[in-house]
């Protein structure tokens, strides 16, 4: 995979922010819900903008979406709205500052129906491709076929977030073997 992020992560500088993302976050699996929709946020403001973009924002969009915490997302008024879209720390697109206060409000129905977004995620797994993108373009807002794809292989549920020549391919492997090997 001549242009795969761990191709593009590896020369970088260990404080680089896609190297960084690459080795300690990119394709691990996530057992925490607000992580988990936190991960979903980023993916889907990340939309028609750099990754780089967004990693270099992180700390700003947990502020922003009181630490990625469900129900307080879900809570969120009208005032939420427009401070939302008023943090110049954040991408202000009002689609997506929707599609994050829904996509809560789901989560929180998935949890009451399985106990977590988590359980939800395992009991569907294994997908294909195809069939996750249908399943969340019917459950969440703004989950193309891209965010979609980068969400799940970057919380571990769908392989090829790393080249198999890359170390951090085989570390993942060890802490999550039943979702990585393709």
């Amino acid at each position: 995979m001549e242009n795969s992020y761990c191709n593009l992560c590896k020369d970088k500088d260990s404080n680089n922010v896609h190297k960084v993302y690459h080795d300690t976050q990119y394709g691990y699996p996530i057992h925490d819900d607000n992580e988990l929709f936190g991960r979903l946020i980023l993916e889907i403001n990340q939309a028609g903008l750099s990754w780089e973009t967004i990693l270099n924002k992180q700390e700003n969009f947990i502020k922003a979406y009181s630490q990625f915490d469900i129900k307080k997302v879900a809570a969120y008024t009208e005032v939420d709205r427009e401070r939302l879209l008023s943090d110049a720390g954040i991408i202000r697109n009002k689609l997506k500052v929707n599609a994050a206060i829904h996509n809560a409000n789901m989560i929180i129905e998935l949890q009451k129906e399985h106990g977590s977004f988590q359980n939800w995620l395992d009991k569907t797994h294994p997908l294909t491709k195809d069939e996750w993108v249908k399943l969340f373009k019917k459950t969440f807002k703004f989950t193309g076929g891209e965010i979609t794809n980068e969400f799940l292989m970057s919380s571990g549920y769908l392989p090829g977030a790393h080249s198999e020549d890359c170390p951090i391919h085989h570390k993942i492997i060890k802490f999550n073997p039943k979702f990585l090997q393709p």
